[in-house]
């Protein structure tokens, strides 16, 4: 059955649209018309543009697009979207706000009290792990579904959890940011804490969610992105007339591609730090090893 029968409100999300260009708008003009305004500032780059441009795009695709609809019929589009969703994005979006935007923001007074506490790298890192974990178990993840203002809610707590064991990891000027194994052993710690929910989702050996099984938990669900007139118009039994995938299948799916764009986005990261760590090490070879020269000696002298 093709996903027209949904109509262009559910398959396109004009309102998401209307919401991510007045963001865009507001972006440019924070950062070039109102520049001056702020006591520190510099010019926006080409290559922060591009960062903050490609994160919108990125979250209207999946949560804008008919990927989205997709993600309240199958559950493996859901973990594809959660996946790109708190993985890819924040640190895309991160990189394009430039440092003296974050700066501002940090320093307000309701802001400043709790962002040193809220970033801290194993707080964030559990916190981000726990709620993930918690959406993820079986009764919260249905009861979530079907409720529009608790699922929309979960979701930007979520998301902005990521933003938070994000911060240890992306560099962003004048920001304690952890350094060299640090980073290494903090994503990898990431990818250890989330692995036993996706275990829990592959390896169940039943379907574990109502709201992508049963049929009429399923229907309830997709009024989440589906107008309810539009919905009474149809005749739905169930997931399976949009793909001939049995739910446990489906299910199983999801878990694995949750893992693998998982592993894909850190293991791109952990080369990047490597490389960076090597470029460093290359540039001030000479200076390092001439601290080494002084230590020996020092200690031979002692």
């Amino acid at each position: 059955m093709p996903l027209s029968i949904f109509g262009f409100q559910a398959l396109w999300s004009p309102v998401m649209i209307g919401v991510l260009v007045v963001i865009t708008i507001l972006y440019f003009l924070i950062t070039v018309k109102w520049r001056k305004d702020f006591k520190v500032s510099e010019p926006l780059s080409k290559k922060e543009v591009a960062y903050f441009l490609t994160g919108l795009v990125i979250l209207y695709v999946i949560k804008g697009s008919p990927i989205d609809l997709m993600g309240h019929i199958m559950f493996s589009f859901h973990m594809t979207q959660m996946a790109l969703l708190l993985l890819l994005v924040p640190p895309i979006l991160m990189k394009g706000i430039p440092w003296w935007v974050w700066k501002v923001v940090i320093d307000l007074p309701v802001v400043r009290k709790v962002f040193p506490i809220l970033t801290k790298p194993l707080f964030a890192l559990i916190t981000f792990s726990a709620l993930f974990s918690i959406y993820h178990i079986p009764l919260v993840f249905d009861y979530i579904k079907l409720d529009e203002g608790l699922h929309s809610t979960y979701t930007f707590i979520l998301f902005i959890s990521a933003v938070f064991m994000w911060w240890s990891i992306v560099d962003i000027k004048g920001e304690r940011k952890l350094h060299g194994l640090k980073k290494i052993g903090y994503i990898i710690g990431s990818a250890v804490l989330i692995t036993p929910a996706c275990a829990l989702i592959i390896f169940s050996g039943t379907p574990l969610y109502d709201t992508y099984s049963n049929p009429d938990a399923w229907l309830k669900a997709m009024e989440l992105c589906v107008p309810t007139s539009t919905l009474a118009g149809l005749s739905l039994s169930g997931p399976e007339l949009f793909s001939n995938m049995p739910p446990f299948e489906d299910q199983q799916l999801g878990g694995i591609i949750m893992k693998v764009i998982q592993e894909i986005i850190y293991g791109v990261l952990l080369f990047s730090i490597f490389f960076e760590w090597y470029r460093t090490e290359q540039e001030n070879a000479d200076d390092i090893t001439k601290e080494a020269l002084d230590n020996l000696h020092n200690s031979s002298r002692a």
